[in-house]
């Protein structure tokens, strides 16, 4: 008997992952609906010229929930993405920041274009009316709808839309919170650029603080040393190899990317790889590693913690029997498909989903958003203080010891709080908290086994609370 064809579409996904957490929470289901639905989503066509030749663009920018104001959600450039993506990622962006406690609604935007294909001239083009088609329909501001980087976009995108949407509302103080993710020059905060990596890694810290956890996946002790590999080497994916490779001493024995996937049994040194592919414009190659068949055959080395960071649906019923870790993190968006999440729990594979470990970013983004609309630097105040009082308390250590530390150390030891420090302070809390408190619905709800339906409980019942605090329901 052939076997039933599997539904990739990631917003049919994203609507079964909610009715299979909605069926353990007692709420009304009129009120369960309106959380469920997208509540508009926004096509745009509109030509750019390039040279004396004019292109159609197609765009959308989906709000999925007004519960808290603004919305917040990324900006893709992908030849892939559809209103559907766009509608099923805001979704996504909704439960996200209502784990985190982040007080935004959730949106997210898609352009049909692959980024590599166009010049950057045109690529700003693009980016400019695009941002004026949102401005149009009021799809953007600072109390309205915040973009940010998503796959395909970074810094320089929206430090075009933070230009482009100031041209726009001259005068206007808080035009820098119109979007997140800008270069630091024009508003960004440190930190943000890997933020969502970072945020992957202190999830995975907290786990190998949960003793129980780890041994149900057979798993024990710290991250040093743990077998890593890591599907996509873009933003997210990079930075999370980078930080457990730099900061945890875990061994990332496998990358893989759209040209192919690397293996070294012994580790890949993550930075050196990142100058080999911006020197020879790809991954393979990289000395000392092994090429494998298929770009995808990184999602089935054996390992210790698999990152799928790169799209949607990388995980599914074709090679689900093949993936041979003891936990999934999903850093991507809808990597795992719900059929092949069933195998992996039934083999006692632990999937951290991706509504939770992916919301680095909009956390960071959150902090971003504050410091443009206080138009204050965090640590700008505070830093000199605490480099004082730490230079005081160490001249006192030295004094009661009769030695002084090396000159390196004392200078660690004395550096003042700065703004990246108060970022990943803020993140590393956030993520941990999130942690515990999913954890914690998983173990008290009765039939529920897996991270994911505790998650999207935990996103549930957050955001009907603030539908209720607005009083559209009673």
């Amino acid at each position: 008997m052939a076997r039933k064809k599997e539904d990739l579409n990631l917003n049919n996904i994203v609507n079964t992952q909610f009715d299979a957490a909605a069926r353990h929470i007692k709420l009304q289901d009129g009120l369960l609906e309106q959380i469920k639905a997208c509540s508009n989503v926004y096509y745009m066509q509109f030509p750019v010229k390039f040279g004396k030749k004019y292109q159609m663009i197609q765009a959308w920018r989906a709000e999925h929930s007004h519960h808290r104001k603004p919305l917040k959600g990324g900006i893709r450039y992908s030849r892939m993405v559809d209103q559907d993506e766009v509608m099923a990622l805001a979704a996504l962006m909704t439960y996200k920041c209502a784990i985190v406690d982040v007080p935004f609604g959730g949106s997210k935007g898609g352009v049909q274009v692959q980024a590599r294909a166009y010049s950057r001239e045109q690529l700003e083009k693009i980016t400019r009316r695009l941002t004026a088609e949102l401005i149009r329909k009021d799809f953007i501001g600072p109390g309205i709808n915040v973009p940010a980087p998503d796959y395909g976009t970074g810094e320089r995108e929206m430090a075009w839309i933070a230009d482009t949407y100031d041209a726009f509302h001259p005068g206007d103080l808080d035009n820098m919170a119109c979007v997140t993710g800008k270069p630091i020059t024009q508003g960004g905060i440190r930190g943000r650029t890997e933020a969502t990596g970072r945020g992957v890694v202190y999830a995975l810290r907290e786990l190998f603080r949960q003793p129980k956890e780890l041994k149900r996946c057979k798993l024990a002790g710290s991250l040093e040393g743990k077998t890593v590999s890591v599907q996509g080497l873009g933003n997210v994916g990079y930075h999370a190899a980078r930080i457990l490779h730099e900061e945890d001493g875990a061994k990332i024995v496998a990358v893989g990317e759209w040209d192919g996937t690397i293996y070294n049994p012994k580790g890949i040194d993550i930075p050196a790889l990142e100058r080999h592919r911006k020197k020879t414009g790809s991954i393979l190659g990289f000395p000392g590693t092994k090429k494998l068949g298929r770009p995808g055959d990184c999602l089935e080395v054996e390992c210790d913690v698999l990152i799928p960071a790169a799209l949607e649906n990388q995980i599914t019923q074709d090679n689900m029997k093949k993936i041979r870790c003891k936990v999934v993190a999903e850093a991507a968006n809808g990597p795992t498909t719900p059929r092949a999440e069933a195998e992996l729990t039934k083999r006692g594979i632990l999937v951290l989903p991706d509504i939770f470990m992916n919301s680095g970013g909009v956390t960071v983004s959150y902090f971003e958003w504050t410091k443009n609309l206080s138009h204050l630097r965090y640590g700008r105040l505070e830093k000199r203080v605490d480099q004082a009082k730490l230079e005081n308390l160490v001249a006192s250590l030295e004094n009661l010891v009769g030695h002084k530390f090396p000159k390196k150390k004392r200078q660690e030891l004395i550096a003042g709080t700065d703004e990246r420090d108060l970022v990943n302070s803020g993140l590393e809390e956030t993520m941990i908290c999130a942690f515990q408190e999913i954890l914690e619905i998983r173990n008290r709800t009765k039939n529920v086994n897996d991270m994911r339906t505790a998650a999207y409980i935990c996103a549930i019942q957050k955001v009907a609370r603030g539908y209720l605090e607005l009083g559209v329901f009673p």
